[in-house]
């Protein structure tokens, strides 16, 4: 469990808030591509408590502005998206996608007021299926990196995005949690005679029917990694069924991959209470289609969630559980991997008492989290750390990837799922740490 004082520095992101501050050096999966057309309407996006308004210019060029005009404060969301530029309605100035004003009707044309004016804009990239950006001071800004889930130029990403009304801690504390899959979602990953983990049109197989597995992590310069040890269906007494979970901090966790494409997760706080939730497939020609993806997690926009991505169901209405399919097998009755997570995060709270909760052996990777996020945020508050990542040696997050397979009893986990560069700062860490 941690101190009060402890959850509120894992939790608060608004402000001056250390986490929030800590997340603001790392760049920052703001929206997905898609999101934005060429002289479309602009989007409202809210990060870390602030509201932002983003827009793709006539060029294709992303900008991400503060959402209100700094002449009199109306919101740029209704603004027109025109000739490389956002324009306010209410009196007609101008902005680029760097938020200079180019143009100040209301003016005298012999101002020099627009040269002396700016709105707060964010810098951009653009990869994976999303649009980032970095909210940190200018002289800290890292390079930016291709992410875990798009190693390629040619890598296919498919996105189902969902606003949650709670906090991001336990939205990702959810994702990195292994044990859970076992319980939660049975009744969509069904085990199986099968030789890997695999995919169909409606549930996910995999070959253990084991509920208890044992537990290893290993803390990176990245975040950390851990594998779930289970028994697998056949073979048990010569091989192990494992399954790696990587946590990329703070917004990225790469889950055990199936035979038909990789998985992998993005959370991002909203402000203290409301979260961005992202849950990918991504690999190569063969992966599963964005609709289908969506369909298949029941994520589909104007069927399952509303079209500002909040959810149809919800706590009000019992996140729509069918207690007749449970009594026929189902052990949910809430349709949907995502939306049975989404049912626990939510019932927690806005913000879950960590100072009171149980926590067992199959909790080894969220202690570690904590432990990891909270170090994170008391390092930004004392001013002695810098952002995750940054110091030691760097392993390229293309490179960087989860693992699910059976495999050798005794096998070193720490050779599954890592390239020769990773596999070497390892050894470094345990050297250390002996």
């Amino acid at each position: 469990m941690l101190t009060a004082e402890e959850n509120e520095l894992l939790c608060r992101v608004e402000g001056d808030a250390p986490m929030g501050q800590m997340m603001r050096r790392h760049w920052i999966p703001a929206l997905m591509s898609e999101e934005l057309e060429i002289d479309g309407k602009p989007t409202r996006v809210r990060l870390l408590g602030e509201d932002l308004v983003a827009f793709r210019d006539s060029e294709g060029k992303v900008g991400l502005l503060d959402e209100f005009c700094p002449h009199r404060g109306p919101s740029l969301v209704y603004g027109r998206n025109e000739d490389c530029g956002l324009r306010c309605l209410y009196h007609g100035w101008k902005f680029d996608v760097s938020g200079n004003v180019v143009e100040m009707p209301s003016e005298p044309a012999e101002s020099s007021f627009k040269e002396k004016t700016k709105i707060k804009s964010y810098p951009t990239e653009e990869i994976g299926g999303f649009i980032w950006t970095y909210m940190g001071p200018a002289d800290e800004k890292p390079e930016f990196e291709r992410p875990p889930f798009a190693p390629t130029e040619d890598t296919k990403v498919s996105i189902a995005k969902v606003k949650i009304p709670c906090n991001w801690a336990q939205v990702q504390e959810g994702q990195i949690d292994s044990a859970h899959s076992s319980s939660l979602h049975s009744s969509d990953m069904v085990p199986a005679r099968v030789d890997s983990a695999g995919a169909t049109e409606t549930n996910w197989t995999r070959p253990s029917t084991d509920k208890a597995p044992r537990m290893t992590y290993r803390t990176t310069p990245y975040g950390f990694r851990y594998v779930a040890l289970r028994r697998p269906i056949k073979n048990s007494s010569t091989h192990d069924y494992a399954r790696v979970t990587v946590y990329v901090a703070p917004f990225i966790s790469l889950i055990p991959p199936n035979s038909s494409y990789n998985v992998a997760s993005v959370v991002v706080p909203v402000d203290d209470e409301n979260s961005w939730f992202y849950f990918l497939a991504w690999g190569g020609e063969d992966i599963i289609g964005t609709y289908e993806w969506r369909e298949f997690n029941r994520l589909v926009m104007g069927k399952d969630i509303e079209s500002d991505y909040s959810t149809k169901s919800s706590i009000e209405n019992d996140f729509n559980q069918d207690r007749e399919l449970m009594k026929s097998g189902n052990f949910t009755g809430i349709k949907g991997i995502p939306n049975q997570d989404i049912s626990m995060w939510v019932s927690m709270g806005k913000i879950v008492d960590r100072t009171t909760d149980i926590l067992g052996a199959s909790d080894l990777a969220v202690v570690e989290f904590r432990r990891l996020m909270v170090e994170a945020a008391k390092g930004f508050e004392n001013g002695s750390s810098q952002a995750i990542g940054r110091s030691g040696t760097h392993i390229p997050q293309a490179e960087i990837t989860s693992f699910q397979g059976i495999v050798p009893k005794g096998t070193d986990w720490l050779t599954l799922g890592t390239v020769e560069t990773e596999q070497k700062v390892l050894s470094e860490l345990a050297e250390r740490a002996s």
